[in-house]
C-alpha cells in the first residue's frame, strides 16, 4: 500500500478527480447535443429521452455497488476495467447510427463511470494523511459541483463548432490519461475472488433492480402519465420487489453488498436526507435554467450553458480555502450557511417573467453556486466522518447513490410543475380577457382583417401570450419549490457529527 499522503497517492487522487469528472460530465453533456443527435440516428423527441435515462439508471445502479467490486478485484483492477469500458462505450456512442446502439452505448457509459464517483471518494478518505483529507475532499467535490453545470456548455461547443460525435470522442485522450495515472498511483491488490462463494446475490439484484427501476420511474413518469401507465405499474411493482430482496440480502447474507444499516444512525442518516435535497437542486438548476433560457430567451445551447456555468465559478474560486474553513469553523454551520445561501439564490429567481434574460440569472447564479459549494463539498466531509473506516465504501456508495437519485426526484418534480403550473397560470391570466375587452379588441384592430379572421388571429396571439407568461411564471414556481427545500433541510445539519479537527476518521 501506498505511503498516506504520498506522491503516488497523490497521483491516486488526480486518477480519481479526472475520473470524476468524466463521469459527472457525461451526465449532462448529451443535453445539449440530444436534438442534433435525435435527428441523425433518427429518433423521435420521446425515444431521445432515453438517451440520458440510459445513463442515469445504469449509473445509479453501479453507484452503490462500487464498493463490492472493489473489495472482490481491488481498487486498481477494478477502476482499470472501469475505465477501459467507459471509453469502450463512448467510442460505440460516438460511432452509433441508430437509437439501440447508442442507448447500449449510454448503459455502458453510466455503469462503468458510475464506479468512478464513489470510488474517488475512497481515495481520498483512505490514501492521504488526515492533514492532507481536506484537500483531497475539495478536488472531488468540486468535480461533482462543476461536472454537471460544465457538461451542457462542453456539449453544446463541441456540437455546434466540431460534431455531435466529439462530445464522446473526447473521452478517449482523457481516458489514456486517466489509464495512466491509474498503473502508477494505485498499487495491486490481488483479487478476493474467494468473496464470490459469500456473495449476496439477492442484495445485488435487489439493489440494482430497486434503485434502477425507481430512477426510470421518475425520469418518464410525467411523460408516461405516471399509475395510468401500464409501464408504471410494472416497474413500480419492480422497484418493491427489489426492495424486499434487497431486504432479504440485509437480514440473511453473511456479507451484505451494503451495509444499509448505517442509514439508520443519526450523523449518517442526515448526510444521506441531505444528499437527496442537495443533489435535487444540483441536477434540477442545472437543468432548468437552459430550458428557460432555450424556450424563452432564444438562447442557443452553449449559450445558456455559459449562464449555468456560472454556478460552478464560486467552486472554482473558493477551493483553494477549503482546508482551512474545514480546520477552523464547524462543519455543520458552514452546510448551514451553504443552505441558506442556496435557497436563498433559488428564491431570488422565483421573481422571473417572460422578459428574464441571461443577464437577470448572474447574480442569482452566483449566490446558488456559493451556496453549493458549502452545502455539498462540505457535505462530502460530513459523510466520511459519519461511519468508521472500515464503512468508508458503504458510506461513499450510498452518498453519491442519493445525491444522483435526489436529482431524479429533482428532474421529476421539474417536469410536474412545469406541465401543471404552465396551464394554472395561462388559465389564471386568461380569466378576465373576453371577446369585448380592451386587449382583445386591440389585438383585433392591429390584425387588420375582417372582424371574424382578425378576431380569431388576436385570440391566437394572446392565447399564445399567456402560455408563455404562464411557462415563465411556472419556471419561478419550480425556483420558489427548490429555494424553500433548501431552507426546510437546515434543521438536518444539527445532527451531523462534526468532523475531528485533526481530519482523522472515526473510531
Amino acid at each position: 500500500m501506498n505511503k498516506a499522503g504520498g506522491n503516488t497517492a497523490w497521483l491516486a487522487v488526480a486518477a480519481g478527480t479526472v475520473g470524476s469528472l468524466m463521469a459527472t460530465l457525461d451526465s449532462s453533456i448529451v443535453s445539449a447535443a440530444l436534438p442534433t443527435i435525435q435527428g441523425e440516428i433518427g429518433a423521435s423527441a420521446n425515444e431521445g429521452t432515453w438517451i440520458s435515462t440510459a445513463y442515469l439508471v445504469a449509473e445509479i445502479i453501479m453507484i452503490p455497488l462500487a464498493g463490492f467490486f472493489d473489495k472482490l478485484l481491488g481498487l486498481r483492477l477494478f477502476l482499470i476495467i472501469c475505465t477501459i469500458g467507459f471509453v469502450v462505450s463512448s467510442i460505440i456512442c460516438g460511432l452509433s447510427t441508430g437509437l439501440s446502439i447508442m442507448i447500449f452505448g449510454r448503459i455502458g457509459q453510466g455503469f462503468f463511470g458510475g464506479a468512478m464517483i464513489p470510488t474517488a471518494l475512497t481515495i481520498v478518505s483512505t490514501m492521504l494523511s488526515p492533514q492532507q483529507r481536506a484537500t483531497g475532499l475539495a478536488l472531488f467535490g468540486f468535480t461533482v459541483v462543476v461536472g454537471p453545470v460544465a457538461g451542457p456548455i462542453v456539449g453544446g461547443y463541441l456540437t455546434e463548432t466540431y460534431s455531435w460525435h466529439y462530445i464522446f470522442f473526447i473521452n478517449v485522450p482523457l481516458g489514456v490519461g486517466l489509464l495512466a495515472l491509474l498503473l502508477i498511483g494505485l498499487p495491486y491488490e490481488k483479487p478476493k475472488l474467494g468473496m464470490l462463494a459469500d456473495t449476496d446475490w439477492f442484495g445485488i439484484a435487489g439493489l440494482s433492480l430497486c434503485l434502477g427501476a425507481l430512477t426510470v420511474i421518475l425520469e418518464e413518469g410525467q411523460r408516461e402519465r405516471w399509475f395510468e401507465s401500464t409501464l408504471i405499474l410494472q416497474l413500480t411493482a419492480a422497484s418493491l420487489t427489489g426492495l424486499v430482496l434487497l431486504v432479504v440480502g440485509q437480514l440473511f447474507a453473511r456479507r451484505p453488498v451494503i451495509h444499509l444499516e448505517i442509514i439508520l444512525q443519526r450523523a449518517f442518516g442526515s448526510v444521506f436526507v441531505l444528499s437527496l435535497s442537495v443533489g435535487a437542486g444540483l441536477y434540477g438548476i442545472s437543468y432548468v435554467i437552459p430550458q428557460f433560457l432555450n424556450q424563452l430567451s432564444d438562447y442557443n445551447a452553449f449559450q445558456s450553458g455559459q449562464i449555468t456555468f456560472i454556478i460552478g465559478v464560486p467552486s472554482l474560486l473558493m477551493m483553494a480555502v477549503f482546508p482551512w474553513l474545514e480546520r477552523t469553523i464547524d462543519v455543520r454551520l458552514l452546510i448551514g450557511f451553504g443552505l441558506v445561501l442556496y435557497g436563498l439564490g433559488c428564491l431570488m429567481n422565483a421573481q422571473i417573467t417572460a422578459s428574464t434574460s441571461g443577464v437577470n440569472f448572474v447574480t442569482s447564479m452566483l449566490v446558488i453556486g456559493l451556496g453549493q459549494y458549502f452545502a455539498l463539498i462540505f457535505l462530502n466531509s460530513a459523510a466520511t466522518s459519519a461511519v468508521p473506516k472500515e464503512l468508508a465504501e458503504d458510506a461513499s456508495g450510498l452518498f453519491n447513490a442519493a445525491r444522483n437519485l435526489g436529482g431524479s426526484f429533482g428532474l421529476a418534480t421539474i417536469t410536474i410543475l412545469r406541465e401543471n403550473r404552465t396551464w394554472f397560470h395561462g388559465a389564471r391570466l386568461s380569466e378576465g380577457v373576453t371577446q369585448n375587452s380592451d386587449v382583445a379588441q386591440a389585438g383585433a384592430t392591429v390584425a387588420g382583417a375582417d372582424p371574424g379572421t382578425a378576431m380569431e388571429q388576436a385570440a391566437t396571439a394572446l392565447n399564445q401570450g399567456f402560455q408563455r407568461a404562464g411557462s415563465a411564471l411556472a419556471f419561478a414556481d419550480v425556483f420558489f419549490v427548490f429555494g424553500i427545500l433548501m431552507l426546510v433541510s437546515i434543521p438536518l445539519v444539527l445532527l451531523l457529527r462534526p468532523v475531528p479537527k485533526e481530519g482523522s476518521q472515526p473510531g
